[in-house]
């Protein structure tokens, strides 16, 4: 294999891990000896240096990390304290007052609530860290089982979960006409609803 394409492939594989990662292991996803991987590892950091990249490789003993340059350090700092916007959809506000109300549930049982598929809504859930994993259901398949976090009082402004407004039977049936609404939708138009959408700061 040539340097060009296995320097891609290191590169690929150290950004992905976020971690350090042994040069043995890379010589045997890149089937290439152990010293010619060096080899690629030091001629990326010498790419890194004339490039002036704002990442660098860090070489651990016999293993290697892909990490932000040490001089960018105060930048790192402000982003990481400018405030995040999220983004939260109707169907994704519908599947968190689900599993806030329901707590702790399944994709399963939020899905037959709504009545359609929720990976996405959990998944975005999951990113904003409003909702967590908080164990498993003893029932076939041990399914994940879902519930809100501290960052989900602390972004709807209450201080526990039994001080949420009661919700109706009426509401949840409301959550699944629109969902089976935005499922026919979707099977017409061909892609995506348009939903309404509110940014909270996080």
């Amino acid at each position: 294999m040539d340097h060009i394409k296995a320097k891609a492939i290191i590169e690929a594989i150290l950004f992905t891990m976020g971690e350090t990662v042994e040069i043995d292991r890379l010589a045997t996803v890149l089937e290439m000896g152990k010293k010619e991987v060096q080899q690629c590892v030091e001629e990326m950091q010498t790419d890194y240096e004339k490039e002036d990249r704002g990442i660098s490789i860090l070489m651990l003993e016999d293993a290697v990390q892909l990490c932000t340059k040490g001089t960018l350090y105060e930048y790192l700092i402000k982003i990481a304290k400018t405030p995040r916007k999220m983004v939260l959809s109707d169907t994704v506000l519908e599947t968190l007052s689900i599993i806030a109300y329901k707590q702790p549930v399944t994709r399963m049982d939020i899905e037959r609530v709504r009545g359609v598929s929720c990976d996405f809504a959990v998944n975005k859930l999951l990113e904003y860290e409003l909702i967590m994993e908080v164990g498993r259901k003893d029932a076939p398949g041990r399914p994940l089982l879902f519930g809100t976090t501290e960052q989900f009082l602390r972004c709807f402004g209450v201080k526990s979960i039994t001080d949420l407004p009661e919700i109706s039977a009426m509401q949840l049936e409301e959550f699944k006409q629109q969902a089976e609404e935005e499922a026919v939708a979707s099977v017409k138009e061909g892609k995506g609803t348009t939903e309404e959408e509110i940014t909270v700061d996080i």
